[in-house]
């Protein structure tokens, strides 16, 4: 088979200048399922800001106030840890998913995808009509009708645009403060109205103009596809076995007879695909397994009588083999894999302890002596409120006998979602100290005595003298 396609992408011609796609629209039943989940995912994504869970948004990803809440849990710096293996996992996640389900995710559920083919293609189709008319409107000179639809959809392009980038401005700001913004004077927020409207300026560019080069030119997840996918992959594939030799269809002909096979070259799948390849060659670094041409194929087998699923979501080894299967052991396999991962991701974030408490021996302080063999160190301690309520609490020793006299206050009361901090000494009797430096564990309650979380630290003592 001759290879030279994959010396260049679809949208470079041989000279190197950008070859502009204009995809037929595309039609048919896994297109109008892709259509109700994009529907779904972007009424998540434009409400989500305003959706709340215990008071609180159900993302919120604040950087300049380091406040992150994810599913209405509020995450702080302190919990880097869980966000890095939760980023781990979701790396795994992706490598696994990849090698069994292919490029689903981009199909279905990339937000690129979802905008440029369900949302800004969408309008286009509805302003300027299907692919042919596109490309005729594009050719022809600047008349009053071309002036009208272009800059209709321009207007329309960037009004959405607008909103995109408020929406995302949401998730960082949080919804409350872009309604005071959006409600207030711009002349008291140009810094944010000049942010609103580059950002507004770089979605219109994306979608109106760079469109699938996102895919094929920006996106590492494209150019990841080739190391991680492999023959049992589940792909969007071309049957070559049944659909070699291609040829036109001609009624009442015996294609078995005409050494035929069932693809007739309509050439209605290169048509339909927005990123303009030709899924007969094999899996490319084009395709986004968005089965428009899966639909196209199967509208025109059924046109002329033939088996439908000539493209269709398989593996290399299935179509070699021609066992059928999709749920192999190994697919098997690794979605019990996922799951697990999923739900380790799910444990990582609902049993992340709700008050943090870190104590530190004061720096430059040494035991104090008092009477009775009472050994006393000073600490530092500062404790993290991760609730949306005040919780009164006590710091009280683990490990050993002795007392904590607090410094200050008597009352601990931690402020919800924010941090308190202050000073107490602890108080050990010197017989229950055998060495200079021993470790002591303390401990943070709340008022129904359930112990919240504890630290580790160490304790000063004098060395005691052996006898003879």
């Amino acid at each position: 088979m001759d290879q030279s396609f994959r010396d260049s992408i679809g949208t470079i011609d041989e000279s190197g200048k950008r070859q502009w796609i204009y995809p037929k629209k595309p039609k048919g039943k896994l297109h109008n399922y892709r259509v109700w989940v994009s529907i779904f995912l972007l009424t998540l994504l434009f409400s989500g800001p305003f959706i709340r869970i215990g008071g609180q948004p159900l993302l919120l990803l604040n950087i300049f106030e380091r406040k992150f809440v994810i599913f209405g849990q509020v995450f702080w710096p302190q919990d880097f840890y869980i966000f890095v293996l939760i980023m781990l996992c979701m790396v795994l996640f992706i490598v696994l998913f990849t090698v069994v389900f292919g490029r689903i995710f981009c199909g279905w559920v990339c937000p690129q995808t979802i905008f440029m083919e369900m949302v800004f293609r969408k309008i286009e189709y509805w302003i300027e009509g299907d692919f042919k008319q596109q490309k005729k409107l594009n050719d022809s000179p600047w008349n009053a009708e071309k002036i009208r639809k272009k800059g209709l959809k321009t207007l329309v392009f960037l009004a959405i645009s607008f909103i995109v980038s408020n929406t995302f401005l949401a998730y960082i700001i949080g919804s409350e403060a872009l309604i005071e913004i959006v409600t207030d004077s711009p002349a008291n927020h140009i810094a944010g109205l000049i942010s609103i409207l580059l950002f507004t300026g770089v979605f219109y560019f994306v979608f109106a103009w760079f469109r699938e080069q996102v895919c094929i030119v920006v996106c590492p997840y494209g150019r990841l596809q080739g190391v991680m996918l492999d023959r049992n992959s589940i792909v969007v594939a071309y049957d070559y076995i049944r659909g070699e030799i291609r040829g036109k269809f001609r009624k009442n002909e015996s294609r078995e007879e005409t050494k035929k096979g069932d693809c007739i070259d309509c050439n209605q799948c290169v048509n339909v695909c927005p990123t303009g390849i030709d899924i007969r060659n094999g899996t490319q670094l084009e395709c986004v397994n968005c089965t428009a041409c899966i639909d196209a194929c199967d509208h025109m087998m059924e046109s002329v009588g033939l088996p439908k699923g000539l493209i269709r979501y398989d593996s290399e080894e299935n179509i070699v083999s021609k066992k059928g299967k999709i749920w192999t052991p190994r697919i098997i396999g690794y979605t019990i894999v996922l799951s697990l991962i999923l739900a380790l991701v799910t444990f990582l974030l609902l049993s992340r302890p709700q008050i943090d408490i870190t104590v530190l021996k004061t720096p430059g302080q040494e035991y104090q002596k008092h009477e009775n063999d009472i050994i006393s160190n000073m600490y530092n301690y500062k404790v993290i409120n991760k609730t949306f309520d005040s919780i009164p609490a006590d710091i009280r020793l683990l490990n050993t006998e002795g007392r904590i006299e607090m410094i200050g206050h008597k009352n601990l009361i931690v402020p919800a979602e924010s941090m308190t901090e202050g000073t107490f000494f602890v108080y050990i009797d010197k017989s229950l100290l055998e060495d200079r430096k021993s470790d002591i564990s303390i401990g943070i309650y709340n008022q129904d005595g359930e112990l919240m979380d504890s630290y580790e630290t160490s304790f000063l003592a004098p060395v005691k003298r052996k006898r003879k």
